[in-house]
């Protein structure tokens, strides 16, 4: 298991907790406009943290963090994240998983096993539109089978779209909103071109755009939220 980068501190990415946030290299999507390229492409080229490392400081700062994220890159990918996820669930803190869903075996034994608190599953897009949006021959199967698992359990869960003007329609929120009807709880997040995208060049939406896919998700969603925007 490779960990490539660290946030010490974070109010944003573990709603409701004060949190860091661990992020894991590799992944087996391609999604043009992944924010975090270089832990997808080039998980060898970046830095390297111990898990040593993170666990002392973790001891160190219980009282002060009630909360850490494991992101990626896709951690589901890891052979060593449930022995790393059991160290701190160990020292105390609530676990929230960033995930694409496409491993759905491994996010429901973290779950079986006490291992993870919430889950925040990326929507890349429609279904008939996964395809483009990962870059990759997609398992909708296995996409669906999570996204029902979190919609029928127990656990606490998001779902998030990172929505990005080219590549994303009213179309997509359309199908999306039948797709996942009921949901607990949806985020739209404004995309953000910079040197680590994937692919830089996209562009973000208007906030009317955003306003748009919002009411369309509200329709069958009771609680849709726009991150990233001043709204």
């Amino acid at each position: 298991m490779k960990i490539c980068g660290f946030n010490k501190t974070t109010l944003l990415d573990y709603p409701g907790r004060v949190a860091c946030t661990i992020f894991l290299g590799g992944c087996n999507f391609r999604c043009p406009f992944c924010q975090n390229g270089a832990l997808v492409v080039e998980p060898g080229s970046q830095p390297e943290y111990s898990q040593e490392e993170i666990l002392a400081f973790l001891k160190k700062r219980k009282g002060i963090l009630d909360g850490v994220c494991v992101s990626g890159g896709e951690p589901t990918l890891s052979d060593g994240l449930p022995d790393f996820l059991h160290e701190i669930k160990n020292l105390g803190y609530d676990v929230k998983l960033d995930t694409n869903g496409s491993r759905p075996s491994v996010v429901k034994n973290l779950a079986a096993d006490g291992l993870i608190d919430r889950v925040a599953m990326d929507i890349k897009a429609c279904p008939s539109n996964y395809h483009m949006l990962t870059g990759v021959n997609v398992d909708l199967d296995a996409i669906r089978e999570t996204a029902g698992w979190l919609l029928n359990g127990d656990l606490d869960y998001e779902f998030r779209t990172t929505v990005v003007r080219e590549l994303h329609s009213e179309k997509d929120f359309q199908e999306i909103s039948q797709w996942l009807s009921s949901a607990k709880a949806y985020y739209l997040q404004a995309y953000r071109d910079s040197d680590g995208v994937l692919m830089p060049g996209f562009s973000a939406c208007s906030e009317e755009e955003m306003k748009n896919y919002r009411d369309i998700l509200l329709e069958t969603i009771p609680v849709v939220e726009i991150r990233g925007m001043d709204l």
